[in-house]
């Protein structure tokens, strides 16, 4: 999801019996409703925030009022304390790193992807928006990118990313 979408989630959004999150069409920039498949570990991360931030109408309320969502740049600012520089990595960027890994080194379809990503997806035979959900298909997808980011933590290997305006060796 964008991260103002992550940003602004509400528990009143999340399912975790269905393992969802529904996000409603005011939220999102296509204007249309939104439904992400949670993974397991999604939904045990969930369940712990919940003790924490259950109190507040939203998942990631702000440290001086939780009736307000965190910032974009209380995000970007972890990451600079996480050493990324803006160069290196946005809260925008994991977007592209997922998108890219998900089609190149996990082989998921990329209209699955582009649905999870809620991009509008032109069909087969030209409509403008396919409607179609691919709600399973998205499910295990995100289970796979979970269980792939796991694999990370315990020493799977990682792909090298190239640095900016290296090119790629053919």
């Amino acid at each position: 999801m964008r991260p103002g979408e992550l940003r602004h989630a509400e528990w009143s959004e999340i399912d975790l019996d269905n393992a969802l999150w529904n996000i409603p069409a005011g939220k999102m920039k296509m204007k249309l409703p939104h439904i992400v498949p949670l993974c397991t570990q999604a939904v045990e991360i969930l369940k712990e925030l919940e003790q924490l931030t259950g109190a507040s109408k939203y998942l990631f309320p702000s440290g001086r009022s939780f009736a307000r969502p965190i910032s974009d740049n209380t995000l970007n600012a972890a990451l600079r304390r996480m050493g990324f520089d803006k160069d290196t990595m946005t809260t925008h960027g994991f977007r592209a790193m997922a998108r890219t890994i998900l089609d190149e080194v996990l082989q998921v379809r990329p209209d699955f992807i582009e649905h999870q990503l809620a991009h509008a997806v032109r069909d087969p035979n030209g409509r403008a928006y396919n409607r179609t959900a691919y709600l399973e298909e998205r499910r295990r997808m995100m289970q796979l990118w979970a269980d792939y980011l796991d694999g990370l933590k315990k020493g799977a290997e990682v792909l090298p990313f190239k640095e900016k305006g290296e090119r790629t060796k053919d």
